[in-house]
C-alpha cells in the first residue's frame, strides 16, 4: 500500500501535508509520529508543520520523505488502536535491524521469532525448509546458534499467534529494553572521545564505548543551549546536585537539529499541558542564538485524546511476506516495491507512507548473515531508569547503530552491491552511504553512528580543543556584548541631544539647558555642526533640481 505523489500548494505548511498522509492512513493517534527528511548535506531534518514546506528545503522539488515515529511511547502495547501500534512495530522492527535496538541473546531470539509470526505465520515444513530463519537478518550481525533459536521458538512457542498477538507481545518486550526509543546523534565529549547523545520517554541518555554514562530523568533536565558545535545539558540531581554536560556536534547544523530534538522529546514527555510550552531560545542573551518553540500536544494529552477514540477498527493492510519471498535466492535479493518518481514544475512531495517506508527500510532482508558471536546485551528497565547506578555497560561491543545499507527504493543491482559489500565485512564507509542517499534520502535519513571517529570527522587532540573553543567563545562573547553597549549608549546619547535641543517644555530638560557644559556644547559643537549638515543638505538640493 503506497500513498502515490502529492501536489501540494507552494505555500502549503508541514501540517497540511502530515494531515493528508494520516488521513491516507486511517491514524488518529497521529502525535508519536513525524515527517522525516534529509537535506542536500546529509543532515536530518524533522518537518515542522507551522512552516511552508518549501521554505525548508534546501532541495529541488520533489522532495522525498518519510514518515517515522517521532516520540515513541513510553507503553506502545497500551495504544488505543491496532494500527497505531502496527506502526510502531515497523519503527522498532527498523531500529533492531539497524542497531540501535540492543538486547541479550535471549530477548534477541524472542523478538525475532515474533517478527516471523508476525510476517508469514505459523511455521509450515512445507513452505519453510531447514534453516529458513537464516535467510533473514533481523540484526545487524548474529551467530547460527541465534538463528536455530529463532527457528526453534517460532515453530513450538508461537503457534496459532495471529499477527496481531505476536505484534502486541514483540511491544511489550522490546518496550523493557534500555535502548528502546533511541535515536542517536554522534558527538564528541570534551576529551575528544566518540558518544551517542539520546533522548528516551524516560530521559536523556549518553552512551560511550559499550557503556551507558549519564541518565538523566526529565525532571531532572532544567536547560538544554547550543552554540556552534557545542551542545550543554543542564540538569538538577537528588541532593541538589548541579551538573553540566558538554558535548561537540560535527557541525553546526547537526548541533541545532540536536537541540531542537532535545527541545520537542523534553516538552512532549515532562510538560502537563500543551499550554506550558514556551519558546525556547538557545543562549542567555537576547540578541543572539536560536529561538525555538514545540507546537504538538503532550504525551498525556495524547493519552487522554486516544481514550476518547470509539470507531470501528479500521482495515490493516499488513505487509506479509509471500512464500516465494520467504526463502529467495541469495543472489536476488529482496524484491522491493516500486515507487512512481516524477518531476513537475509545480512543487510535489514524494512520499512513502508509514506502512511502505518503514517496511521496505526494516524488512527481514533475505540475506545470509555470518557468524560474529552473541553480542546482545543483559539489561532490565529497572537498570536503566536508575539514574544513580553510574556507569551501566549496555555491551559487549561498542555501541554502533548502522545507516541502512538498502535505501528504499533501491534498484536491485545497487541493492546487490549494497548487500555483497556488507555479507564480505566491509561496510560502506558513512562518505559512501551519504552518496548513495544523494539521490534517495528516504531511508538515508540517520547519520551513520558507528564509533569510528570518521562519523564526526577529524578532531584536535582533546585539551587544545576544548580549551581553544571555550576562550575563542568567550571573547566572541564579550565582543558582542561591548558592541552592543556601545551601541545603546550611541543612540541614547543622540535621543537626548534631540531632546535637549528641542522646545520641549520639561523640567528636567530646562536645568540641563541652563548649565554652562550644556551652554558651551550648543553653541561650540552643536550649533556648527547643525549648520555644516544643512550647508550640505542645500548643496545636494540644488543638484537634484539642476538635474
Amino acid at each position: 500500500m503506497t500513498l502515490p505523489i502529492c501536489t501540494c500548494d507552494r505555500d502549503a505548511k508541514g501540517q497540511y501535508l502530515f494531515d493528508l498522509i494520516c488521513h491516507h492512513l486511517n491514524l488518529l493517534e497521529k502525535d508519536y509520529f513525524g515527517i522525516r527528511y534529509v537535506d542536500p548535506d546529509k543532515q536530518r531534518h524533522w518537518l515542522e508543520f507551522t512552516k511552508s514546506i518549501s521554505k525548508q528545503m534546501k532541495s529541488q522539488p520533489p522532495f522525498t520523505m518519510c514518515l517515522r515515529v517521532k516520540f515513541y511511547p513510553p507503553d506502545p502495547a497500551a495504544l488505543k488502536e491496532e494500527i497505531t501500534r502496527y506502526l510502531v512495530f515497523l519503527q522498532i522492527k527498523r531500529d533492531l535491524y539497524h542497531g540501535r535496538l540492543l538486547c541479550k541473546t535471549s530477548d534477541a531470539a524472542m523478538l525475532a521469532a515474533y517478527i516471523l509470526q508476525a510476517e508469514i505465520g505459523d511455521y509450515d515444513p512445507g513452505k519453510h525448509p531447514e534453516g529458513y530463519s537464516s535467510k533473514f537478518q533481523f540484526f545487524p550481525k548474529h551467530s547460527e546458534k541465534l538463528e536455530r533459536r529463532i527457528a526453534e521458538i517460532h515453530k513450538t512457542e508461537l503457534i496459532g499467534q495471529t499477527p496481531e498477538t505476536a505484534e502486541l507481545k514483540f511491544l511489550q518486550k522490546a518496550e523493557m529494553l534500555e535502548t528502546y526509543g533511541v535515536d542517536p546523534h554522534p558527538c564528541k565529549d570534551v576529551s575528544g572521545n566518540p558518544a551517542f547523545l539520546a533522548f528516551t520517554p524516560f530521559g536523556f541518555i549518553v552512551l560511550q564505548g559499550n557503556k551507558r554514562v549519564h541518565f538523566l530523568k526529565w525532571d531532572e533536565v532544567t536547560k538544554l543551549k547550543f552554540e556552534g558545535k557545542t551542545f550543554h545539558i543542564y540538569a538538577n540531581q537528588k541532593e541538589d546536585k548541579k551538573i553540566i554536560l558538554t558535548y561537540f556536534a560535527p557541525t553546526p547544523e547537526a548541533c541545532k537539529h540536536l537541540w531542537k530534538c532535545g527541545v520537542e522529546n523534553q516538552a512532549f514527555y515532562k510538560l502537563d499541558k500543551s499550554s506550558q510550552v514556551r519558546t525556547v531560545s538557545s543562549s542567555n542573551l537576547f540578541f543572539k542564538g536560536s529561538r525555538f518553540r514545540y507546537s504538538g500536544r503532550v504525551a498525556k494529552e495524547v493519552m487522554e485524546q486516544s481514550a476518547k477514540i470509539k470507531r470501528e477498527p479500521p482495515e490493516i493492510h499488513r505487509a506479509g511476506l509471500v512464500p516465494s519471498r520467504s526463502c529467495p535466492s541469495i543472489t536476488h535479493g529482496p524484491r522491493l516495491s516500486s515507487v512512481p518518481r516524477t518531476r513537475r514544475r509545480a512543487v510535489h512531495i514524494s512520499i512513502m507512507e508509514g506502512l511502505e517506508s518503514l517496511r521496505d527500510s526494516a524488512h527481514s532482508t533475505p540475506v545470509r548473515s555470518m557468524s560474529h558471536g552473541d553480542s546482545f546485551i543483559p539489561r532490565s528497565r529497572s537498570q536503566a531508569t536508575d539514574p544513580g547506578d553510574g556507569t551501566a555497560v549496555i555491551s559487549d561491543e561498542t555501541y554502533s547503530p548502522s545507516d541502512s545499507v538498502l535505501p528504499t527504493p533501491v534498484a536491485e543491482h545497487s541493492l546487490e552491491m549494497a548487500v555483497s559489500r556488507q555479507i564480505n565485512g566491509a561496510p560502506c564507509s558513512i562518505e559512501e552511504e551519504k552518496e548513495s542517499e544523494a539521490g534517495t534520502p528516504t531511508v538515508g535519513d540517520m547519520v551513520e553512528l558507528g564509533a569510528d571517529s570518521r562519523a564526526v570527522g577529524p578532531v584536535q587532540s582533546a585539551g587544545a580543543l576544548s580549551e581553544t573553543e571555550q576562550v575563542n567563545k568567550f571573547v566572541l562573547s564579550v565582543l558582542r556584548l561591548l558592541l552592543v553597549t556601545i551601541g545603546l549608549l550611541f543612540v541614547l546619547l543622540l535621543l537626548l541631544i534631540i531632546l535637549t535641543e528641542s522646545d520641549l517644555d520639561i523640567a528636567f530638560l530646562r536645568d540641563i539647558r541652563q548649565t554652562p557644559e550644556f551652554e558651551q556644547f550648543h553653541y561650540e559643537y552643536f550649533c556648527p555642526l547643525r549648520r555644516w549638515f544643512a550647508c550640505k543638505l542645500r548643496w545636494a538640493g540644488g543638484l537634484l533640481i539642476n538635474k
